[in-house]
């Protein structure tokens, strides 16, 4: 069975345009623009098959593929060179992390072996768009390499657009391989408010309802993503600071600091029981590797095969 989690994020403001040209004396060529033959490699092509396939089978997907978008939503096709970047923040940030943490032999029988970009996110009429898919635990669909190069210059912007949809996505694979105790959702289960989290008053003042974002709102499975992917690529000191704030809130009789930690407890038990990953060993190598690409420590379009 087929299932399609997504990671969705609110929209400040978005405009549309539109351009109609007519040459009734033109010709569009029979050639499409985006199927290449496959038989005929660039360089790019080889460094995958060199980080990518050989160490973890993984089919890092970069050429515009219908099949494997939604359909529903107008898609761009990735620019190579952005791809490129984002196969680096891919195989850096999360790949060879886990390697490290708990071993490649992890890494490689659980990542799933398919990863497919696109240019642009996924737009919805409701004023949020989606960053990231991950589908019956097989691949994960990553969008918006058209804006990479824009979102990686901070810390804060390449967690809130890439590093944490991806640990997100992939925590999506880990419980669709291995569930979680039903007892998380008991901790808040009955103020989980479905797509309404994007509006008011859900949009704000979440942390104080015992939620570390207002998508965690959504349901148990995104709250339960969420707590990995913003503990591991945040600093303690950051992680503190929105605790002091949950802690303000009054949810009959505990904080949401108190929700949020008896949740985060069973975060961490699972994580470490299910698949000996220990969060602040994930979050210490983490937060080095996020510090090696924004100092430039990392060469993000190199392609030097190795």
């Amino acid at each position: 069975m087929k299932s399609n989690i997504r990671y969705i994020l609110p929209v400040a403001l978005m405009g549309l345009a539109a351009c109609f040209v007519s040459c009734s004396e033109d010709k569009l060529s029979p050639d499409s623009v985006i199927t290449v033959d496959k038989t005929e490699q660039n360089e790019f092509d080889k460094w995958l098959e060199v980080n990518y396939v050989n160490p973890y089978n993984i089919d890092f997907r970069y050429r515009y593929t219908d099949a494997e978008g939604h359909m529903s939503y107008y898609m761009v096709p990735s620019k190579i060179e952005d791809a490129v970047i984002l196969a680096h923040l891919v195989k850096y940030l999360c790949l060879e992390a886990y390697d490290n943490i708990v071993g490649v032999d992890f890494t490689r029988a659980n990542f799933p072996k398919m990863i497919y970009t696109t240019g642009t996110w996924e737009f919805k009429n409701n004023g949020t768009y989606i960053l990231g898919t991950a589908e019956g635990g097989k691949k994960i669909y990553l969008m918006g390499t058209a804006y990479i190069k824009n979102y990686i210059k901070t810390a804060e912007d390449m967690n809130h657009y890439y590093l944490k949809t991806i640990h997100h996505e992939f925590t999506h694979i880990l419980n669709q391989t291995k569930d979680y105790s039903p007892e998380f959702k008991q901790i808040t289960g009955t103020t989980y408010v479905s797509d309404s989290w994007s509006d008011s008053p859900y949009n704000v003042d979440y942390l104080k309802r015992g939620y570390i974002s207002a998508y965690a709102q959504d349901e148990d499975r995104e709250d339960f993503a969420e707590l990995v992917s913003l503990y591991i690529t945040n600093t303690a000191d950051q992680w503190e600071e929105w605790m002091v704030e949950a802690a303000e809130g009054d949810n009959d009789g505990k904080t949401g600091r108190e929700l949020i930690e008896a949740k985060l407890d069973i975060v961490r038990a699972y994580m470490q029981t299910q698949w000996n990953i220990d969060l602040d060993d994930m979050r210490a190598e983490i937060q080095k590797r996020q510090n090696d690409v924004i100092s430039g420590k990392v060469d993000l379009s190199d392609l030097t095969i190795k």
